[in-house]
């Protein structure tokens, strides 16, 4: 799976803890260019997780929904796929248009919130929301929406709980906040977010990538 990813870290712009409207927006830090061991080795399972569940679908085109920066819509292009974005920060969609740029890919990138997204204009044969649903105020919603959009795969991901607040605190990080990464609203174990997801899709997959849950999922 090494195409999996954008292909160098090097210079890719990342938002690291800036907010837009209050909002926590992209990633708080470097995990994609982190030289540390356990962190190499837990984002190495999310990717190939996650392109494994991508190749599961056969999907030609994927929309990515709150794809922050653009890392994993850039790795989607690299490898093949008709790939698109979208989020609802200006901030950070300037960055994922410079790191799209960067890496020699011609991406569009939509500014829109994900509660603003409808199909036919925002739907694709696959749908991928990670790492977006545990910042929303109404993840409910979100999903109606994702069900809209997903033509008709999705793949979404979360910190799986509690073991995502545990390993912050073993690291030392947000000790104030019991462990709680800065913006997470919404706390899932594997089993609930299963049941979130089953009011509109059939899940058709679970992967357990240490430390998130990832589904794949057939809207009903």
């Amino acid at each position: 799976m090494e195409r999996a990813g954008v292909s160098a870290t090097s210079g890719f712009h990342l938002a690291k803890g800036q907010s837009q409207d209050g909002v926590v927006i992209g990633n708080s830090f470097d995990k994609y260019g982190s030289k540390n061991p356990a962190v190499r080795w837990m984002l190495r399972g999310f990717r190939e997780s996650l392109f494994g569940l991508v190749e599961e679908t056969k999907a030609k085109e994927v929309h990515e929904v709150g794809c922050g920066e653009g890392f994993w819509t850039i790795g989607f292009a690299q490898h093949g796929l008709r790939a698109r974005g979208s989020d609802f920060s200006s901030a950070v969609l300037a960055m994922a248009r410079d790191n799209a740029d960067q890496s020699g890919l011609a991406i569009t990138f939509k500014e829109q919130s994900i509660y603003d997204l409808s199909a036919p204009d925002d739907a694709a044969e696959l749908v991928v929301c990670c790492e977006v649903l545990e910042h929303l105020e109404e993840p409910d919603h979100a999903v109606n929406i994702l069900a809209e959009l997903a033509s008709p795969y999705l793949i979404a991901s979360v910190p799986r709980e509690p073991i995502w607040r545990m390993l912050n605190l073993a690291r030392g990080k947000y000790i104030a906040a019991g462990g709680n990464t800065p913006g997470h609203l919404q706390h899932w174990s594997t089993r609930r977010f299963v049941r979130l997801l089953e009011q509109r899709f059939e899940v058709k997959q679970v992967r357990q990538p240490l430390p998130w849950t990832m589904l794949l999922c057939e809207r009903r």
